[in-house]
């Protein structure tokens, strides 16, 4: 942010919230249980075997993190795909969300309810109805 929060970047408020959604993920911890340490995988696979071929892994791979904007390919397949940078998925995400978010509207009572405090505000401060 720029400017007091006058001016900002829409990549950068992409790359922030990847960023967040990355911390938030590692402050909620890890389940250590039978289930989530996969005891009876690691039993039934041994240490020499094949783990990507176990329907577990399949189910619980899903939960783990995934960004939109971080590309986590080995070089070589990142260049091959033409070596976007971090800042550049950033903006191809930023324009594809403000070309086709369509924003979920407030209940009419919240709407009132926000406009009311808005209003008081406005009224305690002398600030002028534009």
């Amino acid at each position: 942010m720029l400017e007091l929060g006058i001016t900002f970047d829409y990549a950068q408020m992409v790359m922030d919230n990847e960023m967040a959604k990355m911390i938030k993920k590692v402050v909620n911890g890890i389940s250590v249980s039978d289930e989530t340490l996969a005891v009876d995988v690691v039993k039934k696979v041994g240490t020499a075997g094949n783990f990507l071929s176990e329907e577990h892994t399949l189910k619980n791979m899903r939960s783990q993190s995934r960004s939109l904007v971080i590309d986590r390919r080995m070089r070589e397949t990142w260049l091959e795909y033409g070596a976007k940078s971090f800042t550049d998925r950033a903006y191809e995400e930023a324009i594809s969300i403000l070309e086709t978010y369509k924003p979920a509207f407030l209940p009419e009572s919240v709407q009132a309810a926000l406009r009311g405090i808005v209003e008081e505000t406005e009224k305690e401060y002398g600030v002028a109805k534009l």
